[in-house]
């Protein structure tokens, strides 16, 4: 068929594609009568008003009215009786208390946190900041800092590296953190094992020190300078050599045989068989074996040398305390450290690592009884004259006995590989503690739970006091100051009433002294809150609060 450019085509093929009553094409249509217009059955009927159009969506910070929030002086902030608290967290407080307070927030209720260094525009390298922060984790929990001090540290530095919805979780041998970038991303998880522990409050202090410039908006870390910083942390070298850490064991004990009642020639006896167990302690370190045999090594020769001087004792003429020896070396091998950590992991919510502490307390503790139970046995084999009601009842010596408290401080810092610039201040810590405990005890008549309990309590407040002004640990300012407050002879009593088949004494002594250890432990970390509560840093005016864990159980 050929084409047409006709009108013909434009019509329609057949009749029944149009109406009859539509008129032919081409003609002008004519205008529908008003009554013809289609309505919806949803339209408003006529003589009725419309709504008023919505009003365009404001700014969250326009006032109410719809005024804009530049118009005119806005009205002070305040807080709904029922919402969101403001959180106050002041930039001038130490790191670990503005930690703590984020820590203790669900994360829902956290502030966005300000990137405090700032070195890449795409964004903090992700696995790198995990990483950092792991490794600072794991040696503030190799060093004994407690979980709660640990959390902070490793939240601190990921919070500024610019990681928010961070969440790290601390075990006794096992460090985890969490990042999460958004709510429609998968979290990143990275974990590290604590595999080797060692006291070296030197390098707590050096990797303290790491923190508070890495959360410090005057200072520029980079990651790359962080990781510098943190392998020379690891390579540096004890303080002090091996033949200062063995004079000082001999040290410690000599004093506390002084402080319990024993004279120059029991300090001598102290201090040399607190030094031969720990070269013992030491060689079999070098083998390979646990520490539980370490401990059972060291703690059999001042046990000896004791049982030695017993049994001269009817063929030389002097008028010492051979249980003030024993004493003195039991000062040298109690685990302080661990106990009071232990402690203040329970007290702080952190049960795992604290059932995991005292359970390494408990092993230490058997190892030092089975270690001094071995010769006191001998001793009662040898007709030994061990008598309990004999040993240490001495007369009140106060400036030898706070210069042995002193003494014995000291000592314990440098065992514990301390700062030379802390050595002093805590010293002199341990000599107010034992102040405080004779006075209590010996002058007003307290019971001895309560007075240590009392004197624990100063040593964590002043070593509080000290940490915050010098925004570092608090631990090299407490634990050698409570060296003095150990039960060292609530420990060897019970010991001996065993050794001598009466279990019901020996029992009541054991129970004395692990109360007096968990008064020493509560009053430290009662201490610390207390300090935490009512003392600020200088120029901070009120330190920013620290919620408490709310309670979940109980009424």
């Amino acid at each position: 068929m050929a084409e047409s450019d006709g009108p013909e085509d434009l019509k329609p093929q057949t009749d029944e594609a149009h109406s009859a009553f539509t008129p032919p094409f081409g003609v002008e249509q004519p205008p529908l009568p008003e009554d013809d217009h289609p309505t919806s059955e949803f339209a408003v009927p006529e003589g009725l008003r419309t709504e008023q159009q919505a009003e365009p969506e404001g700014s969250a910070f326009d006032l109410p009215g719809g005024t804009p929030a530049g118009d005119r002086q806005s009205p002070h902030a305040y807080t709904p009786a029922r919402g969101i608290p403001v959180v106050r967290l002041s930039k001038e407080a130490p790191w670990q208390d503005r930690m703590r307070t984020l820590l203790r927030m669900p994360s829902g209720e956290r502030p966005v946190p300000e990137r405090v260094q700032r070195h890449d525009d795409q964004g903090p390298a992700v696995p790198r900041v995990l990483d950092l922060t792991l490794r600072i984790g794991e040696l503030l929990l190799a060093g004994g800092e407690g979980a709660e001090d640990v959390e902070a540290a490793m939240f601190a530095v990921s919070r500024a590296y610019g990681l928010d919805r961070c969440e790290p979780t601390v075990t006794f041998t096992l460090l985890s953190i969490s990042h999460q970038p958004s709510l429609v991303d998968d979290p990143v998880t990275a974990s590290r094992t604590v595999r080797r522990r060692g006291t070296d409050y030197t390098r707590l202090s050096a990797v303290f020190t790491l923190i508070d410039d890495i959360t410090t908006e005057d200072t520029d870390v980079t990651l790359e300078e962080a990781y510098r910083r943190l392998a020379e942390i690891r390579r540096n070298r004890h303080p002090y050599p091996g033949w200062a850490l063995t004079a000082s064991s001999g040290l410690l004990a000599g004093a506390a045989s002084v402080l319990v009642g024993g004279g120059v020639v029991v300090f001598a006896a102290a201090a040399l068989g607190a030094m031969f167990g720990d070269r013992l302690a030491w060689l079999c370190a070098g083998r390979g074996l646990p520490e539980f045999y370490q401990f059972v090594v060291a703690a059999m020769p001042p046990a000896a040398m004791g049982v030695a001087l017993t049994l001269l004792g009817p063929h030389v003429s002097w008028e010492g305390r051979p249980s003030a020896v024993i004493t003195g070396g039991l000062f040298a091998l109690l685990p302080g450290r661990a106990l009071v950590a232990g402690v203040q992991d329970g007290l702080t919510g952190y049960y795992i690592t604290a059932a995991a502490r005292l359970l390494e307390v408990m092993y230490f503790f058997i190892a030092i009884v089975v270690g001094v139970l071995l010769v006191l046995y001998l001793g009662v084999q040898l007709h030994a004259q061990l008598t309990p009601e004999a040993a240490l009842h001495s007369d009140v010596r106060p400036v030898a006995q706070t210069l042995a408290a002193v003494t014995l401080s000291f000592a314990f810092a440098i065992l514990l590989q301390q700062d030379r610039s802390t050595v002093l201040m805590v010293s002199l810590n341990g000599g107010v503690a034992w102040i405080v405990y004779a006075a209590m005890h010996d002058v007003g008549g307290i019971s001895p739970v309560a007075s240590t309990a009392v004197a624990a309590g100063l040593v964590g407040l002043f070593g509080q006091l000290f940490s915050r002004y010098q925004f570092a640990s608090a631990l090299p300012y407490i634990t050698a100051a409570i060296g003095p407050l150990l039960p060292g002879s609530a420990t060897y009593f019970g010991l001996l009433g065993f050794a001598q088949n009466e279990p019901a004494s020996g029992l009541t002594s054991l129970s004395r002294a692990v109360a007096l250890a968990l008064a020493i432990a509560v009053g430290v970390n009662l201490g610390g809150e207390i300090a935490r509560l009512f003392l600020t840093v200088p120029g901070a005016g009120r330190a920013s609060s620290r919620r408490a864990a709310k309670r979940t159980r109980g009424f």
